[in-house]
C-alpha cells in the first residue's frame, strides 16, 4: 500500500511538473530580459549566478548580449586582478561545486577562471516550458562620437560591427547583417535598437530611417540612457511618437515596437548611479517557450514592455485596446491612451547653435504628434480607434515608485504596443 501511495504521489507530481507547458494553440505570458552582460565583457559576475538570479526571481528567459561576442570561445578572467570577478568570485566558489570551476595558475602566481561557454551554461538552466537561455551579442559601433549599440538575438553566429559614413548607415549595416544571417541559416532571429539617448548617439531623425528594424528600447536600466530625456534630447516616449508618426504616415515604413530591458551591468550592490538587474522587462504571449515560439509574438507586437506594472489582460486590435491592471493595494493606476491622428502638424526644426547652424540633436515638433487622446483612471482601461489615427498605444502609469530606479523619482509603467490601420489583432 505504501509503494502504491508513493508511486500514485510521483505520478501526480510528475504531471504537475508538465502541466505548465502549454498546449500549441494555447498562448500565455512570458517574461524575459533582452539586455544581459556578464564577465564575458563588462558585467560584474560570472553567467552562472546572473541566470541563476533572474529565474530565482520568475523569469522565463534571458538573453546574453555581451559587446560583440558569443560564449564560445575561451576566455579567462584573473580573479585576483579583474575587479569584477575579484569581487564575484567568493560567491561563486560558494555555490558551484570544485570541480566545475577550471582553474590555471599565471606566471606570477595568480588564479585565472575559464568562462564556461554558451553550450556548458545553459544545460545547467534551460527547462521546457520553464526557463530558457537565448544566444545573443551587443554589437557594438559607433559613428564618431556616437556609440551605436543593437542587440542582436538568438544568433548562430557573431555579428561583425561594419562601421558606415553616417548613424543611418552603420545602424542599417549591422540590421542587414543579422537578417543575412536569419536568410541564410533559416533559424529565427531579431535586432533591437538600444538606448538612442546614450551619449545623445541616436535621434529619432535617424532612427526613423533604419529599415528592417521592428524594436528599440523605450525603457533601458543604465543610468546615464537618459530614458526621461533632457534639456536637447526628447524621452524615450517622446521619441518613440515622433519615430512612429513619421516612419507610417511619412517614410511608408514598418511599425516599430518599444522594449523595456535591464541592460545590467552590476549585480553585487544596488544604487542609483548602478547598472542593476529587475529594472525593465518584457511579457510575451507565446504559445510556448522556444525561441521561434517568442520570436513570431514579439514581431507580431504580442508583448508589453514593464518597469513594474502587470497586466492581467490585454486585448489589441486595429480598432480597440483594452486593458486591466493586476492591482496592487494602495497603489493608484493612470492609463494613457497616445497616438498621433491624420492631417496632424507635420512641421519640424532642427535644434541650432548660436551661429544658427543646425545640431545633430532631435527636432522640435508639434503637440499634435503623441497626444493623450484619452486618460483613464483606475485598474481597467480602453480606448476605442476613431478612424482617423495613424496609431495608438497605452501607457500605464502607477504611484507607485520603482524599488530600484535608474533615475530618481521614477515610478512602475507599463507599455503596451501600438495598434492602428493594418495592425493586426492581438
Amino acid at each position: 500500500m505504501r509503494k502504491n501511495l508513493l508511486c500514485l504521489t510521483a505520478c501526480l507530481l510528475f504531471a504537475l511538473s508538465v502541466s505548465v507547458v502549454p498546449a500549441a494553440d494555447s498562448a500565455r505570458w512570458w517574461r524575459g530580459n533582452l539586455h544581459t552582460h556578464s564577465l564575458w565583457s563588462d558585467g560584474d559576475d560570472f553567467p552562472e549566478m546572473v541566470t541563476e538570479f533572474y529565474k530565482t526571481n520568475g523569469y522565463h528567459f534571458l538573453a546574453y548580449t555581451d559587446h560583440n561576442t558569443l560564449h564560445l570561445s575561451n576566455k579567462w578572467v584573473n580573479v585576483e586582478t579583474h575587479r569584477g570577478a575579484k569581487a564575484a568570485f567568493p560567491k561563486y566558489a560558494a555555490r558551484w561545486p570544485k570541480e566545475w570551476l577550471e582553474a590555471r595558475t599565471t606566471t606570477n602566481g595568480q588564479t585565472e577562471l575559464r568562462l564556461k561557454f554558451f553550450s556548458e551554461h545553459r544545460v545547467k538552466f534551460e527547462e521546457p516550458g520553464r526557463f530558457l537561455l537565448l544566444q545573443s551579442e551587443e554589437v557594438t559601433d559607433r559613428w564618431k562620437t556616437a556609440p551605436l549599440h543593437m542587440n542582436a538575438h538568438n544568433l548562430r553566429e557573431p555579428i561583425k560591427p561594419l562601421g558606415g559614413s553616417n548613424v543611418v548607415e552603420v545602424l542599417q549595416n549591422n540590421i542587414n547583417s543579422v537578417l543575412e544571417q536569419r536568410r541564410r541559416t533559416g533559424q529565427p532571429m531579431f535586432p533591437h535598437i538600444n538606448h538612442p539617448n546614450f551619449v545623445f548617439a541616436i535621434t529619432p531623425e535617424e532612427l526613423m530611417q533604419v529599415r528592417g528594424a521592428k524594436f528599440f528600447e523605450v525603457f533601458n536600466g543604465h543610468p546615464t540612457v537618459w530614458n526621461n530625456g533632457t534639456n536637447r534630447t526628447p524621452s524615450m516616449d517622446r521619441l518613440w511618437d515622433i519615430v512612429l508618426t513619421r516612419r507610417l504616415a511619412e517614410l511608408k515604413l514598418d511599425v516599430m515596437y518599444g522594449l523595456a530591458t535591464d541592460d545590467g551591468h552590476n549585480y553585487h550592490t544596488n544604487a542609483i548611479g548602478k547598472s542593476n538587474p529587475l529594472r525593465g522587462w518584457v511579457m510575451v504571449r507565446a504559445a510556448q517557450l522556444t525561441p521561434a515560439s517568442l520570436i513570431t509574438a514579439l514581431e507580431a507586437g504580442d508583448f508589453y514592455s514593464s518597469s513594474g506594472v502587470k497586466l492581467r489582460e490585454l486585448r489589441q486590435s486595429q480598432t480597440e485596446i483594452s486593458l486591466e491592471v493586476e492591482a496592487e493595494a494602495g497603489v493608484t493606476y493612470t492609463t494613457q491612451f497616445i497616438g498621433t491622428r491624420r492631417g496632424y502638424d507635420a512641421r519640424n526644426e532642427p535644434q541650432r547653435n548660436a551661429a544658427g547652424e543646425p545640431l545633430r540633436f532631435a527636432h522640435t515638433y508639434s503637440k499634435d504628434i503623441g497626444a493623450v487622446l484619452a486618460e483613464v483612471k483606475g485598474p481597467r482601461a480602453s480606448y476605442r480607434l476613431k478612424g482617423d489615427e495613424i496609431y495608438v498605444r497605452a501607457k500605464v502609469v502607477s504611484s507607485k515608485p520603482h524599488p530600484n530606479p535608474s533615475q530618481r523619482n521614477d515610478l512602475e509603467i507599463a507599455w503596451t504596443q501600438p495598434v492602428g490601420p493594418g495592425f493586426g489583432s492581438r
